[in-house]
């Protein structure tokens, strides 16, 4: 698009992460403007799964947390042997769809990122029924190869949006800040800018 960057259109299917079972399928554009924002999505998705469905595993999910008798307090997941131990996959779950939301607004049309691990993550005890995390993420870069350290703190309630605010070692930019729009996992992400811990 003349002064504006370049356009794609995108068809592709969509896996349950932990589960890997087919979850749907998308149509999406992708337009990465010349600016260095993030790139802008719309998209469309068919899901396998029935949003009762969804809501439910997303129930379990933070039922399973709630319950913990101490906060959830790890580090290095997975092990270096590719392991995470079963009292920590909650907060692995939610540590790969806040960490969605990083990848998605530092992608450019040369760069994209995984998440490696993550190497620190502590639970914050509220008073409020919302269930708070403070994680430290490596993002690998693709193609430079290098490992980039993030610091995110994520909140989350069932049926309200994923917030994530994140700074990342290798910015000189102030702290980002972004919430999703649905419930699940970090379904539809909006954006926004200097807020603070």
């Amino acid at each position: 698009i003349p002064d504006s960057g370049h356009k794609y259109y995108l068809q592709f299917t969509t896996e349950d992460y932990k589960s890997g079972e087919n979850a749907g399928s998308c149509l999406a554009t992708v337009l990465y403007p010349k600016t260095k924002s993030p790139p802008v999505v719309s998209i469309k998705c068919t899901h396998t799964k029935d949003q009762k469905q969804i809501q439910e595993e997303d129930n379990r999910l933070y039922q399973k947390i709630r319950h913990q008798t101490k906060p959830i307090i790890g580090n290095n997941i997975p092990d270096s042997y590719g392991n995470i131990e079963p009292a920590l996959e909650p907060a692995w779950a939610l540590a790969v769809a806040g960490s969605s939301y990083i990848m998605w607004e530092k992608s450019t049309e040369n760069l994209g990122y995984f998440m490696a691990q993550v190497t620190s993550v502590k639970q914050w005890i509220r008073k409020d029924d919302f269930i708070e995390f403070d994680y430290t993420v490596l993002l690998h870069e693709i193609p430079t190869q290098e490992i980039i350290s993030c610091h995110m703190r994520l909140t989350w309630l069932p049926g309200h949006p994923l917030k994530v605010k994140y700074f990342c070692a290798s910015e000189n930019q102030g702290l980002e800040d972004g919430s999703g729009m649905e419930s699940g996992s970090a379904a539809g992400i909006l954006h926004e800018r200097g807020a603070n811990f």
